[in-house]
């Protein structure tokens, strides 16, 4: 009889893990990093979800986690790091280099688009791609939706039709998240819903031009890419066995797309970590999907979770109050940020008398923190929506505070802030010809020549806002620009308080407003934040003077020019500064309606992404943390309104903060 050799395998117990001699390592791993930070950084084959508080060394552990693979006998190229900026994987890539070696830099890093690049040029015709495809960025893919708009079929006297950038918005949204575009339309557009069929029409012809044209757009790229994964048999399966480990860079900001392409990646061994904060996620505008993150146990089979919680950027009393927020979050995983920086002073929870006596007080408190040693570079004051910085940035400028603003535009820039100001303009200056071109081409029917045959009516004196336009005989067209001709006269006139003046431009501009931006439901707050400014002065010519002499974001780079060290305090919505820290954080504006913002009372799920962004914006703090809120509003229909503050904060004990009322007299 043949026997069949049996050879004899050492008996693994069930659950105990493999002792590692870790003196054979070139890095001390357990001196280098905490207890956490090291079960991480060493855990190998299987499923991992590394919740990573705020400021508790992510990257730091992910570099050291390379590193680590590397060092265990891994080919470099057998190793991917996905992340979501070039930036981002080439500096831990750097890094792990720095710790251990060049062999570092050879792994496969990168953003999700340029690996399904990389790979989809060298697989392309699995899937019936020609691997010369040419890629779209979001500006060329906007184009051609232009131009499939453009096409007399679409165009529509009676109604205005979006433009391109709100069409491939919503197209490249519905791809990434998963969610139809009639239900987008209907969330976000209403107005737009009679379009419906012709905007799903722009969709089916702009996929097959990209087709026969051999284009990709980005979000073409991880869906062909996802394809090729799933759909690819043994072509798939020979390239994922060029992997070994896969490791994603905060995955709490992956939408649905990019969530099945880690699927995709790891089917054939279940080898992957994915580092990231449930409670740091706040890009659903942009298709992250929170569920990602909170469901990977149920995705990847026998997932373990390590949670980071020592924190390295903030005293104890500032992670007390971000604690507390995240604990009364409905779906997270549980954590308790801690750290050995000590106590520090307990964060301060401000109530001002109105918007304005917020800002001075800011104001104040900066000089106060600049005395004190404090630079300018190291304090933020961060805020929900762009608009609710507007009145601070004049108080900055009447005190001289160069500042610079991040996320969001500076509101004397954008498009309708700068509509109402050319009318408030022309009634100070009728020789204003840069906003009388701005206020003409508003309207329906008036184009170029038409507006400068008008320029040069009023050069002439032919025309005037000095007089109502009855008493004008020349005027020609009395019909159409009638209404604005009287608007400006009465303007000019201004025997009005501004904020009044204001109130009858928005009352004839509001219909303008909705025809010419897609967004004007959004926009809408913007005008009544300005009316909240305006009310503070007394007169229309100031006003002017103090929008006008307040670039500073042109200022700053004129002064970076010549001196790189010159300090400026950051403004930033939160979005903006995830990620980012500063000795000391001011959040303004927590008031119901405002932040959370009224919108978010329509689901749990945009309520609860509203507490992250609290959570988010106070772990930003190192040292000091201002909460701060106006308890009055200007409203413009029902006028000055009692505020709410933000339930956020109402949340927070005197244990964890102090309360300060501002006081009318400073």
């Amino acid at each position: 009889m043949n026997q069949k050799k049996y050879v004899l395998k050492r008996f693994k117990q069930a659950g105990l893990a493999e002792k590692i001699d870790e003196s054979r390592f070139l890095i001390n791993y357990r001196e280098e990093l905490n207890t956490s930070q090291f079960e991480a950084a060493t855990a190998t084959d299987g499923a991992y979800l590394i919740i990573a508080g705020a400021g508790t060394g992510k990257t730091r552990t992910l570099v050291f986690r390379v590193a680590r693979l590397i060092e265990s006998g891994n080919k470099p190229d057998s190793v991917v790091l996905l992340t979501f900026t070039r930036k981002a994987a080439n500096e831990m890539m750097s890094r792990a280099s720095q710790l251990l070696d060049d062999r570092c830099s050879k792994i496969r890093g990168g953003t999700f688009h340029s690996f399904a690049n990389i790979t989809l040029r060298k697989y392309a015709k699995v899937i019936g791609l020609d691997p010369s495809f040419t890629i779209l960025d979001q500006g060329d893919s906007e184009d051609v939706v232009n131009l499939i708009r453009s096409n007399d079929a679409f165009i529509i006297k009676e109604r205005r039709f979006p433009n391109k950038k709100t069409l491939y918005k919503v197209y490249s949204l519905s791809v990434n998240t998963g969610i139809k575009v009639e239900d987008l339309i209907e969330k976000d557009y209403p107005h737009f819903i009679p379009l419906l069929d012709k905007i799903l029409d722009i969709q089916k012809i702009f996929t097959e031009y990209k087709r026969r044209n051999n284009l990709l757009d980005y979000d073409d790229l991880l869906v062909r890419f996802r394809q090729f994964l799933f759909e690819s048999g043994q072509a798939a399966a020979s390239f994922r066995n060029t992997i070994n480990y896969v490791m994603v860079d905060e995955y709490q900001d992956t939408n649905k797309l990019q969530a099945d392409v880690v699927k995709g990646l790891v089917q054939h061994n279940n080898n992957v970590m994915v580092v990231g904060d449930d409670s740091q996620s706040i890009y659903a505008f942009r298709g992250a999907n929170f569920k990602n993150i909170m469901e990977f146990p149920k995705l990847f089979q026998n997932a373990q979770i390590i949670k980071l919680e020592e924190n390295y950027r903030s005293v104890q009393s500032v992670l007390d109050f971000a604690n507390r927020i995240n604990d009364a979050a409905i779906e997270k995983y549980k954590k308790n940020l801690f750290t050995r920086r000590g106590t520090g002073e307990l964060p301060v929870i401000i109530a001002a008398a109105n918007d304005n006596l917020q800002s001075k007080f800011i104001v104040e408190k900066i000089l106060d923190l600049r005395e004190e040693g404090v630079s300018l570079k190291d304090i933020a004051v961060l805020f929900r929506s762009s608009f609710f910085s507007f009145d601070l940035e004049i108080e900055l400028a009447h005190a001289n505070i160069p500042f610079q603003k991040f996320g969001g535009m500076k509101f004397v820039e954008t498009a309708h802030i700068k509509d109402v100001m050319a009318f408030l303009r022309i009634a100070v200056n009728p020789k204003d010809i840069v906003s009388w071109y701005r206020v003409l081409l508003m309207h329906e029917g008036i184009g170029p020549k038409t507006a400068q045959k008008i320029l040069d009516d009023l050069a002439l004196g032919r025309l005037t806002i000095s007089k109502e336009p009855d008493e004008q005989k020349d005027f020609k067209l009395r019909e159409k620009l009638g209404p604005l001709f009287y608007l400006l006269y009465q303007l000019h006139k201004k025997n009005k308080l501004p904020s009044e003046l204001v109130q009858m431009v928005y009352d004839y501009y509001y219909k303008l407003f909705k025809v010419n931006y897609d967004d004007y439901n959004k926009r809408s707050k913007d005008l009544d934040i300005f009316l909240n400014i305006v009310e503070n002065y007394k007169s229309l010519d100031i006003l002017l003077s103090d929008m006008a002499i307040e670039p500073i974001i042109e200022s700053v780079v004129d002064i970076e020019g010549t001196d790189k060290e010159e300090e400026y305090v950051t403004l930033s919505t939160i979005h903006s500064a995830k990620g980012l820290e500063w000795h000391t954080v001011f959040i303004i504006h927590c008031v119901e309606g405002y932040f959370p913002s009224s919108r978010s009372a329509e689901s749990v799920e945009q309520l609860e992404e509203e507490r992250r962004l609290m959570y988010v914006a106070s772990t930003r703090a190192k040292n000091n943390l201002f909460v701060t809120y106006p308890m009055n509003l200007y409203d413009r229909e029902a006028g000055m309104t009692l505020s709410k503050p933000s339930r956020f904060i109402s949340e927070i004990s005197s244990d964890l903060a102090q309360g300060w009322l501002l006081d009318d007299s400073m």
